[in-house]
């Protein structure tokens, strides 16, 4: 098994490509150990020291590494983790699988919110799963739309620009209702 790895935007996550379907569709978010316990690879891969975050796209895996570690000295350790998983004949994730993402929404704005999945969906998630990562629907209230960033995205020095100048400008451009684009916590 060859695994390859592309660095991100984010210099703190590294996105390793496996070779095979990690998920196959939709996306599954670790930002912790603990919340890791769904996922035997994911609780591989926390046990290399000093990995902060995992997150699993159709085909590959982020991971997110502490400012105190280096890639060189992590890398192989996690390289040897995602591979021992895929050769195990595991299951990525235990249960349920991964969910589309974007959170519901109930109100009288339900047509514009369509609207703005629609377009995340098909013309912002793909360009940012490149990068390794997930941007999904939180909320919208009065104009503001609210979403989460996830993978190589979440902590990302360019995630800012991201959201304020591409992003935010798409969905008002489609989306005459969409007013600012804000990003939320986990």
């Amino acid at each position: 098994m060859f695994i390859q790895t592309e660095s991100t935007p984010n210099p703190a996550t590294l996105k390793f490509l496996p070779g095979q379907d990690v998920l196959g569709a939709g996306t599954a978010d670790f930002p912790t150990a603990e919340a890791a316990e769904g996922s035997a690879l994911a609780a591989r891969v926390f046990k290399v020291s000093g990995v902060t975050g995992v997150f699993f796209g159709a085909d590959f895996v982020t991971v997110t590494k502490s400012d105190a570690v280096e890639w060189d000295h992590i890398k192989p350790a996690i390289l040897g983790a995602i591979m021992e998983h895929f050769q195990s004949g595991q299951a990525v994730m235990a249960g349920e699988a991964a969910a589309s993402g974007h959170a519901e929404h109930t109100g009288e704005d339900g047509e514009i919110v369509e609207q703005i999945k629609e377009l995340l969906d098909t013309r912002v998630r793909p360009a940012v799963a490149q990068d390794g990562g997930d941007i999904t629907f939180h909320g919208f209230d009065r104009g503001i739309v609210y979403l989460h960033m996830q993978g190589a995205c979440a902590g990302c020095p360019s995630s800012t620009l991201t959201l304020k100048m591409g992003i935010e400008n798409l969905l008002k451009h489609y989306i005459p209702e969409v007013v600012e684009v804000r990003p939320v916590a986990a």
